[in-house]
């Protein structure tokens, strides 16, 4: 790969600082300052590029190679009424619909009847005194991130969920962010956003699903940023099948309070570039916090995971497993750094990354971490790269089972195992049979 700078003038830093400074008029003040400061702080840092350890195996010149246009109110979508033919679009509960980065009413389904739920868009509800003020970029590392700089600066829409103290909701919530085709010439760029409060002592379950169709390369760069109250339970799916021409990028912050527990999954189905960070910080004693990942990459496409979970407190437990399967010339990614404070006594952190490559051309950089500063903590990590067993396929094969669905067993077993452990059905089934038919292509 060549080597990635990409602060120099017109690159797709320079470009993207341009799209960046837009009128902010009918905004806040409060927020104004805040896109002020965050654009400051994504010019004087610029893009980061492979000389950066965290980045060393993911080159980002292929944002150079694009000519950036903003998603702008007047840009005239083709087949949005095919919005239901997106798979994962449409999961049988309350749905929170996003189009090349703008709200969609008519896409959306979300009840009003969700009660001691507040689910609206983040444009509309800044203007309010309340949680917005309070919580948008409070968690997120927009002075370390440049692309969370990026997102906070130029994000035009994005979901609001609010739960009330106790209050636990039966159905997940689903938001959608759906990349189209569109009538325009060049990549459109988009910025998701979502802000999940859950207070103390209630439960909920949010989907959030970044599609796409098409051929069209386009740039999403994506935030969310989650806040488990006191005792409060959240199980948090991001499902990403973009158009295989698209670069996704996308950063999740998370804070856990006293006694709460989070489960966060990942599952990578799409994009030609893909980076997905997660970073997780149990600030509060008695948190429970689960990382799951799945990565499908096939033909020469490629996909990073980057983690990084902080145990602040005592008696807080972590697991986290992430598998990938990988065909073709696919590269993936996974850098997983798990951090003991001095304070985080009794801590108990099991971190796994496994990888199964499906041809000779597949290839997988793994770099599991922990960094342990207390000492009465239990703490595992390891990492496998491998192939498919020889003799496993051989014993199927005894059996009167051919070559190809011997592997396809094998391969799904493996993957299966990650699917197996989503907690919303419908989503499970679409998972299930995603995998099932991405076997029969690549098995």
């Amino acid at each position: 790969m060549t080597e990635a700078v990409l602060e120099t003038k017109e690159t797709a830093g320079a470009k993207l600082a341009n799209l960046a400074r837009r009128e902010t008029n009918g905004e806040p003040d409060w927020l104004r300052d805040l896109r002020s400061k965050a654009l400051d702080k994504f010019e004087a840092k610029g893009l980061p590029n492979r000389k950066i350890e965290a980045w060393r195996d993911t080159d980002l010149s292929k944002l150079n190679a694009m000519v950036f246009h903003p998603s702008s109110r007047e840009l005239e979508i083709s087949g949005a009424e095919g919005l239901g033919r997106l798979r994962f679009a449409s999961l049988d509960c309350p749905r929170f619909v996003f189009i090349n980065g703008r709200f969609s009413d008519e896409f959306s389904s979300v009840a009003d009847s969700l009660e001691g739920v507040k689910v609206g868009r983040l444009t509309m509800q800044a203007g309010e005194k309340g949680t917005v003020e309070s919580y948008l970029g409070k968690y997120s590392k927009w002075q370390e991130n440049a692309f969370e700089a990026l997102n906070l600066a130029m994000f035009e829409d994005g979901a609001l969920i609010e739960v009330d103290r106790g209050i636990e909701v039966e159905k997940p919530i689903h938001v959608v962010f759906a990349n189209l085709p569109t009538r325009q010439n060049g990549p459109i760029v988009v910025n998701p956003r979502v802000l999940l409060v859950a207070g103390e002592s209630s439960k909920v379950t949010v989907i959030e699903s970044h599609l796409g169709s098409g051929d069209e390369g386009y740039f999403s760069n994506s935030v969310t940023e989650i806040v488990t109250g006191d005792n409060a339970k959240v199980d948090h799916y991001k499902v990403q099948a973009e158009s295989p021409a698209a670069v996704h990028i996308s950063s999740q912050e998370s804070a856990q309070k006293r006694d709460s527990n989070l489960c966060t999954t990942v599952i990578t189905l799409g994009g030609g570039l893909v980076r997905n960070e997660t970073n997780s910080v149990l600030a509060g004693e008695g948190g429970w916090a689960e990382l799951n990942g799945l990565y499908l990459v096939g033909d020469d496409h490629h996909v990073d995971n980057f983690t990084r979970i902080g145990h602040q407190e005592a008696h807080c437990d972590i697991r986290e497993v992430y598998r990938g399967v990988l065909a073709d010339s696919a590269r993936a990614v996974f850098r997983g750094r798990i951090v003991v404070s001095e304070g985080a006594q009794k801590t108990d952190s099991k971190q796994t990354n496994k990888n199964l490559l499906l041809s000779d051309q597949a290839l997988v950089n793994t770099k599991p971490q922990l960094e342990i500063y207390a000492d009465d903590v239990k703490c595992t990590h390891g990492a496998t790269v491998g192939q498919l067993d020889d003799d496993a396929v051989f014993y199927l094969q005894a059996r009167g089972i051919s070559k190809e669905d011997a592997r396809a067993m094998l391969i799904y077993a493996f993957a299966g195992e990650l699917v197996n452990s989503v907690g919303v059905e419908r989503l499970r089934e679409e998972l299930d049979h995603y995998l099932l038919e991405w076997l029969a292509t690549c098995a």
